[in-house]
């Protein structure tokens, strides 16, 4: 998703500069990759992109189990939970 427009770097220069780099990931909204050997280790992504990946992800695997419990038929209408909770 993001690896051709990541900005990179190296996990000697990530410790040297640790405060400036997360504020990079913070400000630019994009993730860092850290790199050790030219390998990607790690990646440094500001607290309001993880929190927003978290958040899809989370929302994937609701539509999934939502899909399957259909799919079983196990599943219970919205109409029968408002009656039954007395909000209709």
């Amino acid at each position: 998703m993001y690896d051709s427009y990541m900005n990179e770097v190296a996990v000697s220069d990530a410790r040297n500069r640790l405060a400036e780099v997360i504020e990079e990931s913070r400000r630019s909204g994009e993730p860092i990759s850290v790199t050790r050997r030219g390998r990607r280790v790690a990646v440094i992504l500001g607290a309001d992109a993880f929190d927003q990946l978290v958040d899809a992800a989370d929302e994937v695997q609701d539509r999934r189990e939502l899909s399957a419990a259909r799919a079983e038929d196990d599943y219970v209408p919205w109409d029968e939970v408002k009656s039954a909770l007395g909000l209709e």
